[in-house]
C-alpha cells in the first residue's frame, strides 16, 4: 500500500467511527465524563483525578503555574489544586492526558521525536490561545485552552498508525494536510467528545480563514498557532504557505499592540506551557 492510499485508509476508517485507541484512553475518558457532572463535590473530583497519576501531576502544576497562582502560595495537594482551577480546567488537562495517551504506543524513534514535538507544540498553542482568549478576542479563556490542547489530536491519532503503514510519513507534509488532517481530526475529535464550538474553531483553523485583531475561538487558535515557537511537525512546508510568519503578526490592541502583550505575559505563557509539558 503507497502513502496515500495509507492515508486514505485511515481517513475512511475514522469517518466511520472505526478508531484503534490505548485501552487507558477508554478509562480516561471514562474519568473525563465523570469530571463533567455538575454535581460532582471537589472532594470526589480531587479522588478522581488521583487514580490518574499523570492528571493528578499536571493539575498541581497548572495550579502553580503564574496563570492561577496569583497569590503566590504553592499548592502541594491535589484537593487544593483542583479547588483552585475548577472544573473546567480538569476538563482540559483531561483532554491533555487522552491526547498524551494516543502516543503512548509509538516506540519508534523517529515517530516518538515527531509525536513530542507535536505535543509541544500543543502545549505552546494552548498556553497562547488562553492569552489571546483572556487579553484580545475576550472569548473564553480556558475553552481556547482547551482547543489548543486537542487541535492536533488527529495527528497524534495518525502518528500512533504509522508503524502500521512504514513509509506514511515520509515525502510532502501537504499529503496529510490534503488526503487526512480534516477526515482523522473530524473523526477522533468526535470520538472524543469535543464539543461542537471547540469542533468548529479546529475546522475554521484548517480552512485558514481569520480575521485580525481574533474575534471568535477559531481566530484565537489560529492566531496561536501562528505565534508558537514550535511548529508541528506534520506541518513543514517548502515555498510558499498559507501561515504567517509569526514575525509579522503584529496588530493595535486598546493602546498597546500584539506584541506588547506578548512580551509582558512571557513569563506567564511560558509558566502554563511548562505546566502542560
Amino acid at each position: 500500500m503507497d502513502r496515500l492510499d495509507a492515508f486514505k485508509t485511515i481517513a475512511a476508517q475514522a469517518q466511520r467511527g472505526e478508531l484503534s485507541f490505548p485501552t487507558n484512553v477508554d478509562a480516561t475518558l471514562k474519568l473525563q465524563r465523570a469530571l463533567a457532572d455538575p454535581d460532582l463535590h471537589a472532594d470526589d473530583a480531587a479522588r478522581l483525578v488521583q487514580t490518574e497519576p499523570l492528571l493528578a501531576a499536571r493539575t498541581v502544576a497548572i495550579a502553580n503555574s503564574v496563570t492561577y497562582n496569583r497569590s503566590g502560595q504553592s499548592i502541594t495537594t491535589v484537593r487544593g489544586a483542583v479547588q483552585r482551577v475548577g472544573f473546567r480546567v480538569l476538563h482540559a488537562l483531561s483532554a491533555a492526558v487522552i491526547v498524551r495517551q494516543l502516543d503512548s504506543k509509538i516506540t519508534d524513534p523517529q515517530l516518538r521525536a515527531k509525536a513530542d514535538q507535536l505535543w509541544k507544540h500543543s502545549a505552546h498553542v494552548a498556553a497562547l490561545s488562553q492569552l489571546v482568549a483572556k487579553r484580545i478576542s475576550k472569548v473564553d479563556p480556558e475553552t481556547a485552552m482547551f482547543a489548543g490542547i486537542v487541535h492536533e489530536v488527529g495527528g497524534f491519532y495518525l502518528l500512533s498508525r504509522a508503524s502500521e503503514f512504514p513509509g506514511m510519513l515520509d515525502g510532502d507534509p501537504d499529503e496529510w494536510i490534503e488526503y487526512g488532517e480534516t477526515a482523522i481530526g473530524r473523526g477522533v475529535l468526535k470520538k472524543l467528545g469535543v464539543p461542537a464550538p471547540v469542533m468548529d474553531a479546529i475546522e475554521a483553523m484548517w480552512e485558514g480563514m481569520r480575521a485580525l485583531p481574533p474575534e471568535t475561538l477559531g481566530d484565537t487558535l489560529m492566531l496561536a498557532n501562528d505565534l508558537a515557537p514550535l511548529n508541528s511537525p506534520l506541518h513543514v512546508r517548502a515555498g510558499a504557505t498559507t501561515r504567517q510568519s509569526a514575525a509579522t503578526v503584529d496588530f493595535v490592541v486598546g493602546e498597546g499592540t500584539l506584541a506588547e502583550i506578548l512580551a509582558e505575559a512571557k513569563e506567564e505563557v511560558d509558566s502554563l506551557t511548562a505546566a502542560l509539558f
